[in-house]
């Protein structure tokens, strides 16, 4: 699976005004969340840092990869055969193309698509200016609310699909948002699907871990769309990520065939760990993502010319002394700014990023690797991000108060990206000529009016002073994202389901559970 792996206050205030901003807070975020935001439509440029003359070469070298030394697809006799029709030379499982081959291919693709939602107002656009946050992926551990690192359950997995749900900054279920591991591993696939269905109204990814989980997944679609609006409409979007360097497995391919077959979305993503499994170098580990994205996702079209595909990537550096994963670092940042550039240039849609960090905890290392990754992913132009929230300890553990603190963050990046407003209003002269020299723009008529929407007012962050954060208890914001999360998780109210739909959906599943033993491998 993919990626496995506060301010000072002015002046001082009485103990009665600490608790009474205690309270305020509490009222703002507490027990539910805010209105849901739609997805980002960005007004702010991407930030671009290759040249044209740095394009090119990229793209050149890229194309060497692909006709001298070859991309393998293992173990499938069938896209073995698709190549060798379409007039690449295939040599055992290694697959040459011909310059050109597959950026013809990949001309039938949409360079923008909706992914329908089962609430048609959660429904999402994918590429263009869109940006869409979708929350962790394939954590097999958990931190929990009580401070324990444990292992996965259905519960949690149940809880963070709510916590998606509810998130106003969150515009997407997710896929495996933490893995199930109380559940047999043929088995989990139906459980979390149902659960984006039953505990969500958001747009949801499907499985991939083997071919007929990827069915399952359309299958129980097609129960809650309709088959023929899953057959000319997309309705989920899957991660098929390359087994880096050069190579597609058999599952992956499997799955990407099952997806693109019936209109569904792959997002083709080499899943880097520069110095591992691609050179040390940016220029280096760019060329072999091209050449990645560009052999997996034209085999999409080879499927079903018009299937929707993005351009993905999950790049990280490692440490060279440990071989470690590395998160937040600049390399990263520069290889996920280049493959923007290189996916516009495609014409696809774009995955990258989220807010990755390797710490143990939702510490300062979290906060900052965390941000330095998601604003690298807002900058770049991303139209699908992963692993937007809850990510800890390099994927390997979701957690629920980084949770709400990435959450909280991405409401943050939602602002940032409606850029300057240049209205009337934005450009505030009446509130100027109001003020006039030497006073001040407190009780002016324009902030007045503006006031509650002018700045984005945090739900976590402390911005009071010593006076007043020691009364309400010296509370950290691990502290405060716990109580929120529990607050949210109590208030939690599930979105309408057609009854019909849930009973057929059930009784899908209790067929499919009941036609194979439990396997726990």
């Amino acid at each position: 699976m993919d990626d496995i792996t506060a301010q000072t206050g002015e002046g001082r205030r009485s103990r009665g005004e600490g608790r009474g901003a205690a309270a305020r807070r509490a009222s703002r975020s507490g027990g539910g969340a805010g209105p849901a935001m739609p997805y980002i439509t960005r007004k702010i440029a991407p930030y671009e840092v290759l040249d044209e003359e740095g394009l090119q070469i990229i793209e050149r070298n890229a194309d060497t990869i692909l006709e001298e030394i070859g991309i393998e697809f293992r173990d499938d006799a069938e896209a073995l055969e698709l190549w060798r029709q379409a007039g690449a030379d295939v040599k055992g499982q290694r697959v040459h193309f011909p310059k050109g081959l597959c950026r013809e291919l990949l001309k039938t693709a949409p360079s923008v698509f909706t992914q329908y939602a089962r609430n048609p107002e959660r429904s999402v656009q994918i590429g263009g200016k869109a940006t869409v946050f979708a929350p962790n992926y394939g954590s097999p551990f958990v931190r929990d609310l009580d401070g324990n690192r444990r292992y996965a359950t259905l519960e949690d997995f149940r809880n963070f699909v709510k916590l998606s749900y509810m998130a106003p900054s969150v515009h997407h279920s997710g896929g495996t948002v933490c893995e199930p591991v109380d559940i047999p591993v043929n088995k989990r696939h139906l459980d979390m699907v149902y659960s984006h269905i039953k505990y969500s109204d958001k747009p949801f990814m499907g499985s991939v871990t083997a071919p007929e989980r990827a069915e399952d997944s359309v299958a129980m679609c097609k129960i809650l769309f309709g088959d023929d609006f899953v057959e000319n409409n997309t309705v989920l979007v899957n991660l098929i990520n390359a087994n880096s360097p050069m190579v597609y497995d058999e599952t992956m391919l499997g799955a990407a065939k099952v997806y693109a077959r019936h209109n569904q979305a792959c997002v083709i993503s080499p899943f880097i760990l520069s110095g591992a499994m691609s050179p040390v170098t940016v220029a280096g580990t760019l060329t072999q993502i091209l050449a990645e994205v560009l052999a997996g996702a034209s085999f999409t079209q080879l499927i079903r010319p018009g299937a929707p595909v993005l351009f993905g990537t999950f790049a990280a550096s490692i440490s060279m002394q440990s071989g470690a994963p590395t998160f937040g670092t600049p390399e990263p940042a520069l290889v996920s700014y280049g493959a923007a550039q290189l996916a516009r240039r495609l014409g696809l849609p774009f995955r990258t990023g989220g807010s990755l960090c390797a710490s143990k905890v939702p510490d300062a290392q979290a906060a900052h690797e965390s941000a330095n990754t998601l604003n690298m992913t807002l900058l770049a132009g991303t139209n699908f991000v992963l692993h937007a929230a809850g990510w800890l300890e390099g994927g390997l553990a979701a957690c629920y108060e980084k949770f709400m603190i990435d959450q909280d963050q991405l409401g943050m990046m939602q602002k940032l990206a409606q850029g300057v407003d240049l209205s009337e209003s934005g450009q505030a002269m009446d509130a100027i000529r109001e003020v006039g020299p030497g006073a001040h723009y407190l009780g002016c008529a324009h902030t007045q009016a503006n006031f509650q929407t002018a700045f984005y007012r945090s739900a976590l962050a402390d911005n009071n002073s010593f006076e007043q954060w020691e009364v309400e208890g010296r509370k950290r914001i691990e502290d405060r994202a716990n109580a929120l999360c529990r607050s949210w998780l109590d208030s939690y109210e599930a979105p309408p389901l057609d009854p019909a739909i849930d009973e057929a959906l059930l009784a899908y599943i209790a067929k499919r559970k009941d036609s194979m033993p439990d396997a726990f491998t």
